[in-house]
C-alpha cells in the first residue's frame, strides 16, 4: 500500500512541481495558522509568551459555563444567519428570474447597482447607515415623521441602533443591503445555463409561469442554490465589520456575535487563547452547517 502510494507520487511529481507556486502560500497562511490556533486553544496564551502554559480544555470549559457575552454571541450570530440568509437569497432569485429576459443592457445595470455594495468601502458604508439609523437626524426617522407614522401611533423618534428591541433588526437590514450583490450575479448564470427549450416545451404543456419556475428553474438552479447557501451562510456566521462600526456589541450586548467577542477577547484583553478557542468552536459550526447543507442539496435525487 505505501510502496504503490509512492510510486503513484514519484509518478506525478511534476504535477506537484507546477503546484507549488499555490501550495506554498496555501501551507503557510492557511493550513499552519489553522494548526497553530487550534494548538492555542489548549493554553493560557497572553502577551507575554513565556507564560504561556498548557491548561487543556480549560478555556472550552469557560466559555460555555461563564462566557455569558459569547453564549449570546452564539445566539445573536444564528439569529443573523436566519434572518439575511433566507431574505437575500429569496430576493436575488426573484429578482434575477424578473430581470433575466430582460435585455443585456438592462442586466448589466442591475449587475452593476446590486454588486456595487460589495466591492465598497464597508467603512463607508457603515457611515451611511449610521446617518440613516440616526435617532435625531436620520433619514428613516425623518421619512417616517414626515408620513405622520410618529403621531399616529403617539410614539417618540427612534434609536434604531441604541434599543435592544432595534439594533439586531437595523444590523440585519444592512448585512442584507450588501449581501444581495454576488447572489444575483450567480443566479443570472445559473438562469442562463437552463436550456430555453426546457421553457418552450412546458408552454407547450400548458405549464403555467409558476409551474415552470419550481419543476424547471428550481430543479436546475440547485448546484448554484447550494453554492449561495452556503458561501452565504459562511460570510453571516463571520459577520464581524458591521457591528465593529456601527455598535460595538451593544447595547447591552444585543448585537454581540461570535468574531466580534472574538476580536475583543484577541486585542483589548489580549486572551489569545481563549480567543482561539472561540474561533475553534466557530469553525466547527460552521463546518457542520455546511456539511448539512451539502448533504441536503448536493444529491442526485
Amino acid at each position: 500500500m505505501t510502496q504503490n502510494l509512492g510510486k503513484r507520487m514519484w509518478k506525478g511529481r511534476w504535477g506537484y512541481f507546477f503546484i507549488l507556486p499555490a501550495l506554498i502560500p496555501f501551507l503557510i497562511f492557511t493550513v499552519y495558522p489553522l494548526v497553530h490556533g487550534i494548538w492555542l486553544s489548549f493554553l493560557n496564551a497572553g502577551v507575554n509568551r513565556d507564560r504561556w502554559r498548557f491548561i487543556g480544555l480549560d478555556n472550552y470549559i469557560r466559555l460555555f459555563t461563564k462566557d455569558q457575552a459569547f453564549l449570546i454571541g452564539i445566539k445573536n450570530t444564528f439569529l443573523f444567519v436566519f434572518a439575511v440568509v433566507p431574505t437575500a437569497m429569496i430576493i436575488t432569485l426573484f429578482i434575477a428570474v424578473i430581470i433575466y429576459p430582460l435585455s443585456q443592457k438592462t442586466q448589466t445595470f442591475f449587475r452593476v447597482a446590486f454588486y456595487m455594495p460589495v466591492v465598497s468601502s464597508g467603512v463607508i458604508l457603515a457611515m451611511v447607515w449610521n446617518v440613516i439609523f440616526s435617532r435625531e437626524f436620520g433619514l428613516l426617522n425623518g421619512t417616517l415623521e414626515a408620513l405622520g407614522i410618529f403621531n399616529l401611533f403617539n410614539i417618540e423618534k427612534i434609536g434604531w441602533l441604541a434599543q435592544t428591541e432595534t439594533a439586531l433588526l437595523s444590523l440585519s437590514i444592512v448585512i442584507i443591503s450588501w449581501s444581495l450583490g454576488q447572489p444575483l450575479i450567480l443566479f443570472l448564470a445559473g438562469l442562463a445555463s437552463i436550456p430555453t427549450e426546457l421553457y418552450e416545451a412546458a408552454r407547450l404543456d400548458g405549464a403555467t409561469g409558476w409551474q415552470q419556475f419550481i419543476g424547471i428553474t428550481l430543479p436546475l438552479l440547485r448546484p448554484t442554490v447550494l453554492f449561495v447557501l452556503v458561501t452565504l451562510t459562511i460570510a453571516v456566521f463571520q459577520v464581524f465589520v458591521v457591528v465593529l462600526l456601527m455598535t460595538l456589541g451593544g447595547p447591552a450586548n444585543a448585537t454581540q456575535t461570535i468574531v466580534f467577542r472574538l476580536y475583543e477577547s484577541a486585542f483589548r484583553f489580549f486572551k489569545f487563547g481563549y480567543a482561539s478557542a472561540m474561533a475553534v468552536v466557530l469553525m466547527i459550526i460552521i463546518g457542520t452547517i455546511s456539511a448539512f447543507q451539502f448533504f441536503v442539496l448536493d444529491r442526485d435525487t
